[in-house]
């Protein structure tokens, strides 16, 4: 029975003797303890608390309702505990708005908010921004660069807490290394140059540059768009362009023109030293020849004077005579009209016509 019933004497629960004939030791009630939570959780929730008179009911409401608050609690303690992080992410955990630590993929725990929160950043994302400004080049002339820049995120920490503005930082960036790169080429070094070094050396500029800032992005490529020059000159730098366009057009032309008379001069003049070379070995092996010739027939004309006399002036009437035209009459069997064929007699043989087209050879 309990301690406050009626009829059953006024005891102290705490058993320190007050009250009518119980013994001391009891325990206290049960029912008063959750009348009591159920008074101070309605107060702490702006209700007023029940009455003495207030029933069972209540008191198990009461009950109930801290159990709720707890398994809410605990709940909440696990879901905001436990985290996945994706395989592309990785998740920067905050100790009370101080970067801790970093989450690689997978399941996660940390400590309930507001102790550490989770702040995710995807790696592997390729983010760009793109931008158009006017630059001079090395020769002072004034060209507007379109230039895009693609990066990804190396070190989530960086990227989020070392650089307040990261679009920002990189415009600015992207735009002092393409300045850097304009301004120590000429204007056609820019316009018609390889855009390929120009990026590369652009890209190594600004990764250095976000390097040292500690920005935690890597700079995958900047590519000049588009290289104009302002429309207030446009023209001139047209006539410019049209102006190298046509001195290489004349270039092409006389290249051409050589490319086909130097080949056929070569040839030709190959051709002239190989027929001199010709002459040359000919007229040698011809004259050694005579010489020779004329030193045995002086050897033979010492042995024998009059048979070689008699030899050459009979080989030297051989020669005239057999390209001489000859006529033979017979005086004595013949008449008095002879017919001399005079259109044959003038008519050189086929041999000394050739003698004569090549120079003829006397002896």
């Amino acid at each position: 029975m309990a301690w406050n019933e009626p009829g059953g004497g006024r005891r102290n629960p705490w058993g320190d003797g007050g009250g009518g004939g119980g013994g001391g030791g009891q325990p206290p009630d049960l029912e008063e303890m959750l009348r009591q939570m159920k008074q101070r959780v309605a107060a702490l929730f702006g209700g007023k608390g029940s009455g003495a008179g207030a029933g069972g009911t209540g008191g198990a409401s009461a009950g109930g309702l801290g159990w709720l608050i707890l398994v809410v609690l605990v709940v909440w303690v696990l879901v905001d505990s436990f985290h996945i992080i994706d395989q592309r992410e990785r998740g920067v955990v905050l100790r009370f708005g101080k970067a801790d630590r970093i989450l690689e993929p997978g399941p996660r725990f940390t400590l309930p908010r507001p102790i550490e929160q989770v702040a995710r950043v995807d790696v592997t994302q390729v983010r760009s921004m793109s931008s158009r400004v006017p630059m001079l080049t090395r020769d002072e002339n004034l060209v507007n660069i379109d230039f895009a820049v693609q990066y990804t995120v190396s070190d989530a920490t960086d990227f989020l807490f070392k650089v307040r503005d990261v679009e920002e930082t990189l415009a600015q960036t992207a735009e002092a290394a393409v300045r850097q790169v304009v301004g120590s080429r000429t204007l056609d070094d820019v316009q018609i140059g390889n855009r390929l070094e120009f990026t590369n050396e652009a890209r190594e500029i600004m990764q250095r540059l976000l390097n040292n800032y500690e920005a935690g992005i890597n700079i995958s490529i900047i590519n000049f768009q588009d290289v104009t020059v302002p429309d207030q000159v446009k023209d001139a730098f047209d006539d410019a362009i049209k102006a190298r366009e046509d001195k290489q057009r004349a270039i092409n032309d006389a290249l051409a023109y050589a490319a086909d008379v130097v080949p056929k001069a070569i040839g030709r003049k190959a051709r002239i030293l190989a027929e001199a070379n010709a002459f040359k070995e000919s007229a040698i092996a011809r004259a050694e020849g005579d010489a020779e010739r004329f030193s045995l027939l002086a050897a033979q004309y010492r042995a024998a004077p009059e048979v070689t006399r008699k030899r050459l002036y009979l080989e030297t009437m051989q020669d005239v005579l057999s390209r001489t035209p000859k006529i033979l009459i017979d005086g004595e069997k013949g008449n008095n009209m002879l017919y001399l064929p005079l259109d044959k007699l003038f008519v050189p043989p086929p041999e000394r016509a050739g003698a004569t087209a090549s120079g003829g050879e006397g002896r």
